[in-house]
Formats: C-alpha cells, sequence, structure tokens
C-alpha cells in the first residue's frame, strides 16, 4: 500500500481545523459552548497480514511514525497487539467520519509495511491471552501490578465517545439518567463473539471478560457531583487509584476534558455503525442536558433493570429484548422511542443520517451478527480454524470499507 496524496492533504485541513478548537495540551474546548462537541476513540488489534493471527509483540517505531505522520492521533495502548486512535473533538459528524476514515487508512498502510492488518472489533476471533505482552508505559505497570493475570485477559478493544457537557459540574446527573439507554449502545456495537477460538454464544463477549477488573459495569446511581466526588475522594485517600481515571464504568465524567465519556460499545468494525452510535449518544446527552425531568425520579429497582439490561444486549445483540416495568421491549421499538425522544436533538446537532443508520443495524444486524454468519457458513466445509480465519479476514476488510 502507498500513502494517498489526497488523504495528506486532507490531514493538513483537519490540523488547521484543530488549531482552532484546542488551547493547549489536555483542553478540550468548543468555539459554541451549546455544540455539544464530541470525540471518538477507538481500539483496534494489530495482526499477522497474512494469516490475520493476533501480533503479540509490536514494532515502536510503527506507532512512533504513526504517532508523527497523524499529529498524535495513533498511541499504544495496554496490550501490544492493541492500538488507540483518537479525533480531536468536532461540531459535525461529517468531520469526525472523515478523521476516523483517514486514521483507519493512515494506520492500516503503515501496519502493512510491517506485514501488519488492523482489525476493529471487540475481541480477536483467536487471539490466546497468555501470549500476551504488555505494552511499556508507567501507568501500565501500575494497573499489571494490580490486575495480575486479569490485567493479562485483558484483550479487549472498545470505543469511547467523549461529549462536551457545557456545565460540566452537570454530567455526574445526566450520567445516572442516561443509564437506561446505556444497554441499546452496547447492542448497537456488539462485535465480540468469538473468544480464544470460541464461538461464546454472545454477541459481545468483551464486557464479560472486561468486568473482571474492579470499577466496572454501570455506575452507581450518583445524583450530584459532590457524591461522586465524595466516592472518587475516599478511593483516592485510601490508595486505591490516583484518580477517576481508573474508574472503567461503562460512562464517566472525563478526568482530561469537560467531557461524558460513554465506554460501553464495543469496537465497531463497520465504520458507518461507529459515528451513528456516537451520534445517537451525542443527541441523548444533548437531550436529557435540557430535559432535567426526563429519567430524574430513577431508582435502584431501574438501575437493576439497567443491569440485567446489560447482560441482555452482551447476550443476544439487536436480537433480543430489554426488561421495562411495562414488559419486553424489543431493541429495536427502544431505539425507536429514543429516536422520537431526540428529535429535536438531531435535527439541531445536524446527524439524522446517521441516526437513521441506527435503525439499519437493528434491522440487518452487528458485526458480532456478520461475523457469526460467516463463522456457520465456512464450518460445514473447512472447519474451525479455517472458519474462524475467515471471520478474522471478513473484520480486516470491513474495517477498511468506508
Amino acid at each position: 500500500m502507498e500513502y494517498d496524496p489526497a488523504a495528506r492533504s486532507h490531514l493538513l485541513d483537519f490540523q488547521r481545523f484543530v488549531k482552532g478548537l484546542y488551547a493547549g495540551s489536555g483542553s478540550f474546548k468548543r468555539p459554541d459552548a451549546q455544540a455539544f462537541g464530541f470525540g471518538i476513540e477507538e481500539e483496534y488489534f494489530l495482526a499477522d497480514a497474512r494469516t490475520k493471527r493476533a501480533a503479540f509483540e509490536t514494532p515502536d517505531h510503527l506507532f512512533t511514525h504513526a504517532n508523527v505522520a497523524t499529529e498524535g492521533r495513533i498511541a499504544r495502548e495496554f496490550l501490544q497487539n492493541q492500538v488507540e486512535v483518537a479525533t480531536p473533538p468536532y461540531a459535525t459528524m461529517a468531520e469526525a467520519r472523515a478523521e476516523l476514515s483517514y486514521i483507519r487508512s493512515v494506520l492500516a498502510t503503515m501496519a502493512a509495511e510491517h506485514g501488519l492488518a488492523i482489525l476493529a472489533c471487540g475481541t480477536h476471533p483467536t487471539a490466546r491471552w497468555r501470549h500476551a505482552v504488555q505494552s511499556e508505559k508507567e501507568r501500565y505497570d501500575e494497573v499489571m501490578n494490580d490486575l495480575q493475570m486479569i490485567g493479562q485477559r485483558n484483550m479487549l478493544c472498545g470505543m469511547h465517545v467523549h461529549v462536551e457537557v457545557p456545565d460540566p459540574d452537570r454530567r455526574v446527573d445526566i450520567m445516572s439518567r442516561i443509564m437506561p439507554y446505556l444497554p441499546l449502545m452496547l447492542a448497537l456495537s456488539t462485535s465480540s463473539p468469538f473468544w480464544q477460538s470460541h464461538h461464546t454464544g454472545l454477541k459481545g463477549y468483551r464486557l464479560a471478560a472486561y468486568d473482571e477488573l474492579p470499577r466496572t459495569g454501570l455506575p452507581e446511581l450518583f445524583r450530584t457531583a459532590q457524591e461522586f466526588d465524595a466516592y472518587v475522594a475516599a478511593l483516592v485517600r485510601s490508595g486505591v487509584m490516583e484518580d477517576s481515571s481508573y474508574l472503567w464504568w461503562m460512562i464517566r465524567p472525563s478526568v482530561k476534558y469537560p467531557t461524558l465519556e460513554l465506554r460501553a460499545p464495543d469496537c465497531c468494525t463497520r465504520l458507518d455503525d461507529a459515528v451513528a452510535i456516537a451520534a445517537l449518544y451525542r443527541a441523548l446527552v444533548r437531550h436529557l442536558y435540557f430535559h432535567r425531568e426526563r429519567n430524574g425520579d430513577l431508582d435502584v429497582v431501574d438501575r437493576a433493570i439497567a443491569v440485567e439490561n446489560k447482560w441482555r444486549a452482551q447476550r443476544y445483540g439487536v436480537g433480543g429484548t430489554f426488561v421495562s416495568r411495562d414488559g419486553a421491549v424489543t431493541v429495536g421499538d427502544l431505539l425507536d422511542e429514543v429516536i422520537a425522544m431526540t428529535t429535536e436533538d438531531v435535527e439541531i446537532l445536524g446527524c439524522s443520517s446517521e441516526i437513521a443508520h441506527c435503525r439499519t443495524i437493528a434491522a440487518e444486524g452487528t458485526s458480532a451478527d456478520a461475523q457469526i454468519a460467516v463463522f456457520e457458513s465456512n464450518v460445514p466445509k473447512q472447519g474451525v480454524e479455517a472458519a474462524l480465519t475467515a471471520v478474522a479476514e471478513w473484520i480486516a476488510d470491513n474495517t477498511l470499507k468506508f
């Protein structure tokens, strides 16, 4: 593969745009405080380009060169067979989509020069956690020392969406009120049906494995920033963690930015799916910001229902039903309810086409559904190993289809 000059020019345009957004290192500032600016982080697997098997030890200069080429968008993740990419903050979904397509393309090009490919999915179909090698970084050393074997098992890739909240003190309130919709975000993103060469029977195994870590899953029903801060302070004073970045819930207030960070989704193989889910989340954050009465009366029963629905999203993806106080509701019906509720927000944010694609995911299936179909069509004639290789090849191909 060769670099695309048009893509290089495209990056330079983005660099000039980003200079107007960043006021300094670690900032997340928008010219319009009501714009609900957002950014997307994705984690991919690095695999042998020929066999698509996970590459457990990867060269430092790949990351160094990729990071320079993309102005700091690409970095190592916790394990060496993972890579993290991050966009700057944007105001439109089209900008974010163009940015991610560029990042995926550049990273794939540079990885290919080292005989590697990138796979966007929640779990690699055949990777064995016992072969995992930790990346070198002081924070990662501390985390691995704390987590021990559980850290080595963390061969999992997710998508994180940051949405700016105009009043950062209200992030905790929104975090609690958005809880019933987090399983929907997970269901739409599922891309992890395989684990260590096994068909798990789940559409989203990633969070089943991730929940081995402490401080994961759904947050408690914190009502105010003060309650949340008191919890964080207790853990910090007790030597459990340095700051709230060690809270690995499905959603959390960001430490670095004035954003509410969605962490529930699997990394989406198809870029359109990723952008659509980000748009849905962004619209929900905006809606809940301006409608403080929405879900204002959530209680422990509602949180317990959300916990159950998290499991149902992991197990069934978009093909299942969710629990509600009035009885079972399909994923599609809950999505329709959310879309109807956020109609005004979607119009203001200009993301109607992305929201429409959420309906396509619900109707036609996620990456997990496609992976399972590839697996099941290949098993009878080729056997399990070849079928899993076909799955990995499908993931690699579709990671780069824009």
